[in-house]
């Protein structure tokens, strides 16, 4: 299962960002992977520990101010290896195989409009 969950203190007149490094401390110490960008942070394990450790770092946040609000998605996706790294991945391939894809489209498209006008794929002009 992969997580993606974001925590954002409410109720104090400062950033976050202190109350909330309470919370990644938390989420790095629990041992399971995960990664935090400017959104949100992505824990990876079974459905009990990542919920304990979304608990622990609400409630570490909750302490220090009067309000948590909290955003949670979750991606359960059985036999999916190592969901963290692997959803992306699977992206990267994806997106270079479309990139070889357009590419073959764009040689053959170049080559059938070259026969069509008589005008070489080079742009060089019509031959001699």
């Amino acid at each position: 299962m992969l997580i993606a969950f974001a925590l954002t203190p409410m109720g104090v007149e400062e950033n976050g960002a202190a109350y909330v490094a309470d919370a990644i401390k938390i989420i790095r110490e629990s041992g399971l992977p995960n990664r935090s960008d400017s959104m949100y942070t992505m824990i990876e394990g079974d459905w009990d520990e990542v919920m304990d450790v979304v608990k622990r770092a609400t409630e570490a946040v909750a302490d220090r101010v009067p309000r948590v609000q909290v955003s949670i998605k979750i991606d359960v996706w059985p036999g999916m290896d190592r969901p963290l790294d692997g959803k992306i991945s699977m992206l990267e391939r994806r997106v270079a195989d479309n990139a070889a894809a357009a590419s073959a489209l764009d040689a053959r498209t170049a080559a059938a409009d070259a026969d069509a006008s008589g005008v070489p794929a080079t742009g060089a002009g019509p031959a001699a």
